[in-house]
């Protein structure tokens, strides 16, 4: 029979490494593995949506639109950049809404996520809140059959009065 040097340790890492139900770990090493947030680009996203739906963003373009316009009509004509049919702008503009769509709707799919989240929340606590109500409602049913059975002071008054006349009877009868 072999004989082990491993010391003891090592064996109960070397039989844990075997099971599947126990996680390795991750060898340290020298250079970290870069990470990232996989919503930075959804938040960013969101970012840029809401400016692109805001007035300011409908003001700052208009005003640059309206420059470049003017600069290259007005501008000496060496320094103008783009002649009328302004087909650089076009492209400018184009470029800008082929971006502009899908991070509009980046951001309509992840507030669509947070709405149906908490939709659902909305209907678990609907859905308790009715439980709730419907044991409070059978809790008062039953209060009121139990009261329905209880006797009242006014009731014990008057059996009692009953009781004491016929006492006064009884008395009365044995008197005579």
């Amino acid at each position: 029979m072999p004989r082990d040097d491993r010391s003891t340790d090592e064996r109960r890492w070397l039989r844990a490494a075997d099971r599947l139900d126990i996680p390795r770990e991750l060898r340290r090493t020298i250079v970290r593995r870069p990470t990232y947030d996989a919503d930075a680009f959804g938040r960013l996203s969101e970012r840029i949506a809401r400016f692109l739906g805001t007035g300011q963003f409908l003001v700052w373009m208009t005003g640059t639109i309206l420059f470049w316009v003017a600069w290259n009509i007005f501008a000496p004509s060496s320094l103008r950049f783009d002649e009328y049919p302004f087909i650089f702008l076009t492209l400018a503009l184009s470029l800008q809404a082929s971006y502009a769509a899908p991070l509009i709707l980046l951001a309509q799919n992840r507030q669509e996520a947070r709405d149906r989240v908490q939709y659902e929340r909305d209907r678990d606590v609907d859905a308790r809140t009715r439980a709730d109500m419907e044991f409070l409602a059978r809790e008062m049913a039953s209060l009121r059959m139990s009261i329905g059975e209880v006797a009242t002071r006014d009731f014990l008054r008057s059996e009692l009065r009953t009781l004491l006349n016929e006492l006064d009877r009884d008395r009365e009868d044995d008197r005579v």
